[in-house]
């Protein structure tokens, strides 16, 4: 599923939420762009991306394949359906029943007609400190799908809200947690919230690093900081979450590349050690993936 070198977890090769949001600006659809700065990602030893745009987020698989024939970047596909605001109508339609044989026919056989089979589901996502009716029926369909397939869960919290939450539902349906990685925790800027869920045993992600519009990096640095002092490194995945083409480094904005540039340095000076920053970006994806995480 992976090859060895750094892993991004949590990113979008092409992703359209313009609509919804009523911004051109996040439709990311520079192809061009995207294998500059993965090229440039391939040099500085990333060899996999986790793309975790789903049913209904503007998937295109022959884009995505495209960029990774170009970079030599191995890249994990997921199903799922993303969050409510979001969601195609079928979710409102259809059963968790339906929604998940769904996602286990893409696990399974492929994804539209293609021979591409999702790796992972997600980002599945719960609103904004609401978990809606249709969140719901979402999460009870994912719990079925991985229960058949194995494969692993990513989460979405906005603003990492109801992480604890979605915790406890995947406790209550008997999902192991060593196979489900809250994401976008990090926007909580809290660390015992953040601690409170690795004592159950879950993942989480750094997700939106160089975001800080929404939360500073060196809060993020700190936070690692207090993780790794208590003894918890080996759960923790970073990445970047790009999702808009202002992010990306030809229109003056971080780009993929930030995370390695930038973000790595400043843990760094934080104390972050080696040891630590090699099992975030390699040996964790490597054991969530493969489920052989502690």
């Amino acid at each position: 599923m992976l090859k060895n070198g750094i892993t991004y977890m949590h990113e979008h090769i092409t992703i359209d939420l313009s609509e919804v949001k009523n911004n051109e600006d996040c439709k990311l659809d520079v192809i061009s762009e995207t294998i500059k700065e993965f090229k440039g990602l391939y040099e500085k030893g990333v060899r996999n991306v986790v793309d975790v745009t789903n049913i209904g987020m503007g998937r295109n698989i022959s884009y995505v394949e495209n960029v990774s024939k170009e970079t030599g970047i191995n890249i994990v596909f997921s199903t799922g359906f993303y969050q409510d605001s979001f969601y195609p109508i079928k979710v409102f339609r259809e059963t968790k029943e339906k929604l998940a044989e769904k996602m286990v026919k893409e696990i399974v056989e492929g994804i539209r007609g293609t021979n591409v089979k999702a790796g992972i589901i997600g980002e599945i996502g719960t609103s904004y400190n609401k978990w809606t009716e249709a969140e719901q029926k979402v999460f009870e369909a994912v719990v079925m799908a991985h229960k058949q397939t194995k494969k692993p869960i990513s989460t979405h919290t906005s603003i990492g809200t109801l992480g604890h939450e979605q915790v406890e539902f995947f406790k209550k349906n008997g999902v192991d947690l060593n196979r489900v990685v809250i994401g976008h925790v990090d926007l909580t800027g809290d660390a015992d919230y953040i601690l409170k869920m690795l004592r159950e045993g879950v993942y989480v992600e750094f997700d939106t690093i160089g975001k800080e519009n929404y939360m500073p990096d060196r809060v993020r640095a700190d936070i690692l900081k207090k993780i790794q002092d208590k003894g918890y490194m080996h759960k923790v995945f970073l990445s970047m979450d790009i999702t808009r083409k202002s992010q990306l480094a030809y229109k003056g904005g971080p780009g993929y590349s930030y995370l390695l540039d930038s973000f790595i340095p400043l843990l760094q000076t934080y104390g972050i050690t080696s040891e630590s920053i090699e099992k975030m970006l390699m040996k964790n994806p490597h054991a969530f993936m493969e489920g052989q995480g502690e």
